[in-house]
C-alpha cells in the first residue's frame, strides 16, 4: 500500500540520524497499565529494556488511554504500552500527532460493559436499560465497546445518564450501587462482575464487529528522532511475548508478572489467558497493522462523531500507522 511505502522510506530517512539522536538520550519514560499483566512486564522487571536499548527505561501508571495522550502531549511520555486503540483516535483526531507502532494485545473478553444483578438485565431485554445510570471512562476503548452495543440493542445513549469514570472507580461505583452499569476493563471488570453480568461475551461482539485492542504508541517526532531506539524497545517486547507464548517459560514468567501488576497469580492468570499477543509477522500483514488497522480506526472515529464524542474525524488514519520501527525491529 501507498502509505507503507511512505512511512517506510521516512523511517529510512530517520535512521540517519536516529543513531546520534538516541545515543543523546540517556532515559526515556514508557507509559503502561497496573492490573493489566502482560509478557513485556517480565522484561521490565529483568531491566531487560535497559539493557537492550542501552538507556534507562522510566516506568508509570496511568487510569486510562486519554491520561497517557495527555502525557505524551506534555513530553512527560515518550512511549505507552497498551494504549486502547479509541483514545489513540480521539487524540489523533483532536490533531495530537501520534503514531501506532505495533499491536501490543487483543482481548475481546476483557473490556466489557457489566449490568448491576438486581436490575435482570441481560442481552434479551436491554431495551430496558433507557433512563438509567452507566459508569464510563469517556474516550477509550470501553467507551466505544459501550457506545456499539447500545446501538446493537436500540438503547438511545442520550437516554442515559452517563458518568466518566476510570474503570477502578466505576468498580466501586457498581459494588456500592450507585451507578446501574459499569464499563471498563482488567481488574476492575473482574471486580465489577462480582456485582452483574455482561450484555454480550467477547465472542458475540466479535461477530459484531466491536474489535477489542490495544496499541503502542508514541508521539510522532520522537519516532523520527528516535527510530532505532524504538525498534529495539519493539524487539524486547516482541520477546517477551513470545517467551510467554511457550507455556514451558510461564511458572517462571507468572509469578514477576503478577507482582509487577499488583496482582495476585491466580487473578493474573486468569487474566492473561483471554489476552492475544500477534507475532510481529500477524501484526505487519494486511489484518493487522499492514491495513486493517487504519480502516478500524476510522470506523471508531465515524462512530465518536455520530455520538457527539468528537467534532470530527480525520480522513483517513492511514499515516497514523508507522510499521518502520516494527519492520526494523523484525529484522533484529
Amino acid at each position: 500500500m501507498k502509505f507503507k511505502t511512505h512511512l517506510t522510506q521516512a523511517m529510512a530517512a530517520a535512521a540517519i540520524f536516529a543513531g546520534s539522536q538516541a545515543s543523546a538520550m540517556d532515559e526515556i519514560t514508557v507509559a503502561y497499565f497496573q492490573e493489566w499483566p502482560m509478557p513485556f512486564e517480565y522484561a521490565k522487571v529483568k531491566g531487560t529494556y535497559d539493557e537492550e536499548m542501552g538507556i534507562k527505561v522510566n516506568w508509570r501508571a496511568f487510569g486510562s488511554g486519554t491520561e497517557m495522550s495527555a502525557a505524551m502531549a506534555s513530553g512527560d511520555v515518550h512511549l505507552a504500552v497498551s494504549q486502547g486503540v479509541p483514545p489513540f483516535v480521539v487524540a489523533a483526531s483532536s490533531g495530537q500527532d501520534l503514531q501506532i507502532v505495533d499491536v501490543a494485545v487483543s482481548y475481546a473478553d476483557n473490556d466489557n460493559c457489566v449490568v448491576a444483578e438486581g436490575l435482570e438485565i441481560d442481552k434479551t431485554n436491554a431495551g430496558e436499560l433507557a433512563g438509567k445510570k452507566v459508569a464510563v471512562p469517556l474516550g477509550t476503548a470501553a467507551h466505544y465497546g459501550f457506545l456499539k452495543q447500545m446501538s446493537h440493542f436500540g438503547v438511545d445513549v442520550g437516554s442515559l445518564e452517563v458518568v466518566n469514570m476510570n474503570p477502578p472507580e466505576g468498580a466501586a461505583a457498581i459494588a456500592q450501587g450507585s451507578v446501574d452499569m459499569f464499563c471498563g476493563w482488567g481488574g476492575s471488570l473482574r471486580r465489577a462482575k462480582e456485582y452483574g453480568n455482561v450484555l454480550l461475551t467477547g465472542d458475540e461482539k466479535t461477530d459484531l464487529g466491536i474489535l477489542v485492542f490495544d496499541v503502542t504508541s508514541a508521539p510522532a517526532d520522537f519516532v523520527a528522532e528516535n527510530g532505532d531506539l524504538v525498534a529495539k524497545f519493539l524487539k524486547v517486547t516482541a520477546d517477551a511475548n513470545a517467551m510467554w507464548a511457550d507455556e514451558s517459560n510461564q511458572a517462571e514468567m507468572l509469578p514477576v508478572i503478577a507482582q509487577d501488576a499488583g496482582m495476585d497469580e491466580t487473578a493474573t492468570m486468569e487474566t492473561i489467558s483471554t489476552f492475544k499477543f500477534p507475532t510481529v509477522e500477524a501484526q505487519l500483514s494486511e489484518a493487522w497493522l499492514g491495513g486493517n488497522a487504519a480502516t478500524f480506526m476510522k470506523g471508531v472515529a465515524d462512530v465518536f462523531v455520530e455520538a457527539g464524542s468528537i467534532d470530527s474525524a480525520l480522513d483517513t488514519y492511514e499515516n497514523t500507522v508507522n510499521i518502520g520501527p516494527l519492520e526494523a525491529a523484525h529484522g533484529m
